[in-house]
């Protein structure tokens, strides 16, 4: 599912209608019904800060799509997505499915509301997609849980959409990844999106860090050199970290209206 903005930070919280969960918010953003009243007001100041931020929410969906059906279209059959949030449409098995069928896809979240909704959807596809409670500060459980359904010896594509960014520098996402990158076969591939302040002003991006502290869980924007350092020991794929818009898979401009940079994303192949 990929959501992106959705990471939980601690188990339970999301489950809290008085807590704004950036699951639920960015459900609001592509206009889903899963959400309250108090993620639409923290979605509000978001927005007084950054008002193309919904617009960025419907773009990272865009740049979903356009990964896995590259991944899909490589040879890969096999998906990790952790940080999936709240079901919603077009969802990583749905696309992968479109271009290959027997694509096996595991859900990761840590929102139990999430996992239940996966759970729900996803009852009729057993053998083929599954759920996973886990937290990506943990990998190790995550691994344990995908691999009753995944051949972690055969190439798995992890997908950490707008998730690594609900992850502080001190709880260390680069250890994280590296855990991840580490337990991918040869012919594997990483794709990451992330926020950024790069493309706008520095009291914009903090006024947004703001309305997410009353969040329940805080985001952080990193530079590309940051985001790019989580594809080391991966080769990058054409044209590399850049704008989320701007990642042509397949070859093409996307026909999405131009807004400031608010994401970068990439794919990274394990060779």
């Amino acid at each position: 599912m990929s959501s992106g903005f959705q990471y939980a930070a601690r188990a339970g919280v999301d489950q809290v209608p008085g807590v704004a969960s950036p699951a639920r918010i960015y459900d609001y953003w592509l206009g889903g019904k899963d959400n309250f009243e108090v993620d639409r007001a923290v979605a509000a100041k978001v927005q007084a800060a950054i008002p193309h931020a919904a617009e960025a929410a419907h773009q990272n969906r865009a740049f979903l799509g356009r990964a896995v059906t590259y991944l899909t279209r490589q040879g890969i059959r096999q998906f990790l997505d952790i940080g999936s949030g709240l079901p919603t449409r077009r969802n990583v098995h749905e696309i992968a499915q479109g271009v290959k069928d027997g694509c096996r896809v595991v859900y990761v979240d840590y929102d139990p509301v999430a996992i239940s909704h996966a759970r729900a959807l996803l009852a009729t596809k057993p053998g083929e997609v599954t759920v996973v409670e886990g937290d990506l500060r943990d990998p190790g459980p995550i691994l344990v849980g995908a691999a009753q359904l995944l051949d972690f010896s055969e190439p798995v594509a992890v997908l950490l959409l707008a998730v690594l960014h609900f992850v502080r520098d001190e709880e260390d996402p680069y250890t994280a990844a590296g855990m991840l990158k580490d337990a991918m076969a040869p012919g594997s591939a990483m794709a990451i999106s992330h926020i950024t302040a790069d493309g706008i002003g520095t009291e914009q991006s903090l006024a947004a860090q703001q309305a997410y502290q009353g969040a329940s869980a805080p985001a952080v924007p990193r530079a590309k050199a940051e985001v790019t350092r989580f594809f080391d020991g991966l080769t990058l794929a054409i044209p590399g970290v850049t704008d989320i818009a701007d990642w042509p898979a397949p070859p093409g401009k996307p026909e999405e209206p131009a807004l400031p940079l608010s994401l970068y994303g990439g794919v990274g192949l394990k060779s």
